[in-house]
């Protein structure tokens, strides 16, 4: 039989195949980035990582458009980001700068992709209870962003420096730290321009644009490092405009809980902004 006693006919989980297939696509490529980190191709590897950005960006999008987000797609998101972002930027540090540093760079790597882990694990529960005002800790495909940008922006002939080796070292304890800290960082999706300044704001976007076509590494990475330094610096604004999270919420998540996965009744979570 397939509906109950009431004759009601029971709730389908849906599996949609377009976002589904683009977050296949970000999984793709972060797997061609570990490949080509282990065969020598770090320029390769660090472009893999970008291109897993972009559709990792469309692919929330997208389901929301043409409404097929689903609780399948959010979880399958979460493993491809693990993989996309928190694997393949750990194996490009450490194949690439880490490797002569011994026990020292292959923990650096390791505790890229562990806070990587946690830092979607806490994103997770923390829409699943009380929503999006702002990310909580660096998100993890802006680290990794910053990590391909930056090997791009060095060149391979250059990854041998000295002091080329001391900041990618750094990085990664760095950049470690702040995914699993406490800063607040904005979400872009929050932001609401007045339309007294939408011709302004069209004419940044603009002009982003120009530069982004000029200079796109440089754009990327710059852009990453200024957003990195942005939490620790206006966080405390951040929480005063936006308010923090209901932290008593997060604190009642048990086990049980993982029941709201199941529920297509209820809202789902979006799948961006890890």
């Amino acid at each position: 039989m397939n509906r109950d006693s009431e004759g009601a006919q029971p709730s389908r989980r849906a599996i949609y195949l377009l976002p589904n297939m683009i977050t296949t696509l970000a999984l793709f490529s972060g797997f061609v980035s570990v490949v080509s980190s282990v065969s020598g191709q770090y320029s390769r590897a660090a472009l893999f990582i970008l291109v897993a950005g972009l559709f990792d960006a469309l692919d929330g999008r997208i389901a929301r458009l043409t409404r097929t987000a689903s609780p399948f797609g959010v979880q399958y998101d979460s493993l491809s980001d693990i993989i996309a972002f928190g694997a393949a930027p750990a194996v490009l540090m450490f194949t690439a700068v880490l490797r002569p540093f011994g026990r020292f760079g292959w923990l650096g790597a390791f505790l890229f992709l562990a806070c990587g882990a946690l830092r979607l694990a806490r994103f997770n529960v923390q829409t699943q209870r009380s929503g999006v005002k702002h990310f909580t800790g660096l998100p993890i495909p802006a680290a990794a962003a910053l990590v391909a940008s930056g090997i791009l922006l060095v060149g391979p002939n250059n990854l041998e420096n000295e002091g080329v080796k001391a900041i990618v070292v750094a990085a990664s304890y760095a950049l470690s730290l702040l995914m699993v800290s406490t800063v607040p960082y904005p979400s872009l999706k929050q932001v609401v321009i007045p339309r007294r300044r939408a011709f302004q704001a069209l004419a940044g976007v603009v002009i982003c644009l120009v530069i982004i076509a000029n200079y796109p590494v440089q754009f990327i990475f710059g852009f990453g490092v200024a957003y990195a330094v942005l939490g620790p610096l206006v966080g405390p604004w951040i929480l005063r405009k936006l308010g923090a999270p209901d932290v008593h919420q997060m604190q009642s998540f048990t086990i049980e809980d993982e029941d709201i996965l199941e529920d297509t009744g209820e809202e789902v979570v979006t799948r961006d902004g890890t």
